[in-house]
């Protein structure tokens, strides 16, 4: 019996030995992933600049493959199937680090299970063969752990404590940012946490540390003084400058207003380095020409995104201000809340029917969850939409659709609406989407990419300018808001080294009133600030939270992380006065209690 049980000792040892040696050198492949696939960088931060980063890493890795094996009671199938994790991870890594010049959060992981949006990112073939592979793997898996049930029970026993512990150690390693966490302890010895940028974040600590600094965290670090006293203070401050605004719209009629989040919408010859012929927005000029404001509005990300920016444009909170790690709230924080106050909640409250229009899955970034959290009265997607016309076989569908889908609800009631559009047509692959375009790209080989976004966005132009003429026939008043997303990653690195950060973050963006002929406003914009502008409106009620943001957009026209528009200047940093710091004060604490906090202020919203 001690001979057997030294022989299975010996044998586990060998294996640990051959794992170590895996996650070792799996843990160097995601590292050159990371750093786009330079063997001299990830061999320095490997082996000279971080090697006791890279350890701790490669310390998490060994404890999810010892874990994988023990489910699968087998050293060879547990070790393929964390292999193939660890390749596509790797290979995920790099394509977001060359879209969206980003890595990948641990979020991002449940992506995996949006089959309808790898599908259309990766193509059939591509796409049938991952799925073959992941569906063969699991059966693998499931498989060998049916076999292993047959094992012997000294082997069973040394599975099961195993088992045990990792999924422990697996548990504390997922409360990285709690305080006292020994890991954490253990990395922040040598690490650099960049709160700002994920991106030198990820640099400084490796791939594993910029992976586990993403985990679990709360939305907002409490600010200083926080407490149901001082939210009602602020409270009652702006909603006295609120009832005196109302009192002169009370007679005013209530406006339909409309949202239009439009995928990847942005001019590109405010690129230096790229040049299209003819104008693809052409008609959208036409149309901001009519408008009340118009310009450009600062984008948190390049070349994705999306659901932060509707965020920031729906609940008036800036995504600067929440802690680096809360990479996507609309699924890390909002599908656990009951409710959450935004332009939904302030608009029904004043009688408004709401609908939110997606021409896509519900699925994507949880919005069918996270749009019952904000209220909508409905969801119209690709399946209960009525228009769900196509420009070309291999895109989505169109926003002549979307929009002639807006208009067709907004005829359906007399009731006041608000409607939420965020369309499709524009989003990626372009390569394939247009058999021929009439516009071309100078100095950069015609590229197909930016030839057929080009036409893209010229569709899109046109299809809106006949919508707000069509809106014109309309009984009553309507405000729209139009703005672009974030800029595609379609461009070469050519073009992104000669432009500054600033420019490959703004997109377009107008709002147009069909009660206000004054001449057009030119001013960038955040867009938090939406939510202040639609309450601005002829009818439309102003709360305390909105004359708050009023006050904030005068201050600060545009900010995120290490971008801020001051003073008519863009600037890395800024120190604000006394009396413009306590208004950035009344909006940070604001925006913790509904966060993070006790939410005080719900009412404030209303």
């Amino acid at each position: 019996m001690v001979s057997k049980l030294k022989a299975i000792a010996k044998k586990m040892w060998f294996k640990l030995l051959i794992s170590v040696i895996i996650v070792l050198a799996s843990n160097y492949y995601l590292q050159l992933t990371q750093n786009n696939w330079s063997f001299s960088l990830a061999t320095k931060f490997a082996f000279s600049w971080h090697t006791e980063k890279f350890l701790l890493g490669a310390l998490v890795l060994l404890v999810i493959d010892v874990f994988i094996i023990s489910i699968a009671g087998s050293f060879l199938v547990g070790n393929s199937f964390y292999l193939l994790g660890i390749i596509l991870l790797g290979i995920a890594n790099a394509m977001k680090m060359s879209l969206r010049m980003e890595p990948i959060y641990p979020d991002d992981l449940k992506m995996i299970i949006e089959w309808t949006m790898l599908k259309d990112i990766l193509g059939n073939p591509l796409f049938f063969v991952f799925i073959l592979t992941v569906l063969g793997l699991i059966f693998w898996l499931a498989f060998s752990f049916y076999r292993s049930l047959k094992l012997s029970l000294t082997k069973q026993k040394v599975r099961v404590v195993t088992l045990l512990v990792t999924s422990m150690l697996l548990v504390y390693i997922s409360n990285f940012n709690q305080p006292n966490n020994l890991l954490r302890k253990a990395y922040d010895k040598t690490a650099l946490w960049i709160p700002y940028s994920q991106k030198m974040n990820y640099y400084n600590t490796g791939f594993m540390g910029g992976f586990l600094f993403n985990l679990k965290v709360e939305g907002m670090e409490k600010p200083e003084h926080y407490s149901k006293a001082e939210i009602n203070k602020i409270m009652t401050h702006y909603q006295e400058e609120a009832d005196k605004k109302n009192q002169k719209k009370s007679t005013e009629e209530q406006p339909d207003i409309v949202y239009i989040m439009s995928e990847s919408f942005s001019d590109p010859s405010k690129l230096e380095g790229v040049h299209v012929t003819p104008d693809p927005l052409k008609d959208y000029r036409d149309v901001a020409s009519e408008s009340i404001l118009s310009g450009q509005m600062l984008s948190q990300n390049y070349g994705g995104g999306t659901a932060n920016i509707e965020f920031e444009a729906l609940t008036g909170f800036s995504m600067a201000l929440l802690n680096p790690q809360m990479t996507t709230p609309y699924t890390m924080m909002l599908p656990k809340k009951e409710n959450f106050p935004s332009m939904v909640s302030t608009l029904k409250s004043q009688d408004y029917k709401t609908t939110a229009i997606h021409p896509y899955n519900t699925s994507m970034y949880k919005r069918k969850d996270v749009y019952k959290v904000f209220g909508f009265d409905q969801f119209l997607d690709e399946k209960t939409m009525k228009n769900k016309e196509k420009l070309s076989k291999e895109g989505f569908i169109s926003d002549k659709s979307a929009f002639k889908e807006v208009q067709q609800v907004l005829k359906e009631s007399k009731e006041p609406q608000f409607i939420h559009l965020v369309t499709m047509q524009t989003h990626m692959p372009y390569t394939n989407k247009y058999s021929g375009s009439k516009y071309q790209v100078k100095e950069l080989d015609n590229d197909v990419n930016i030839v057929n976004y080009a036409q893209d966005i010229a569709y899109t132009s046109e299809a809106l300018k006949g919508f707000i003429e069509e809106t014109k026939t309309n009984d009553r008043p309507i405000l729209i808001c139009f703005w672009g997303d974030h800029l595609p990653s379609i461009y070469p690195d050519s073009v992104i080294d000669e432009n500054d950060k600033v420019t490959t973050h703004l997109t377009e963006y107008f709002v147009y009133d069909s009660q206000d002929t004054s001449p057009t406003l030119k001013q960038v914009i955040s867009p938090f600030y939406f939510p202040s502008v639609v309450s601005q409106t002829a009818g439309v009620k102003a709360t305390g939270f909105s004359m708050l943001l009023e006050e904030m957009h005068y201050l600060l026209p545009a900010f995120e992380n290490e971008m801020y528009f001051y003073n008519q200047t863009w600037k890395k940093e800024i120190t604000l006065s006394k009396e413009d710091q306590a208004i950035f004060d009344d909006y940070q604490m604001i925006q913790y209690d509904i966060v993070s906090g006790q939410q005080y202020s719900q009412h404030f919203f209303k």
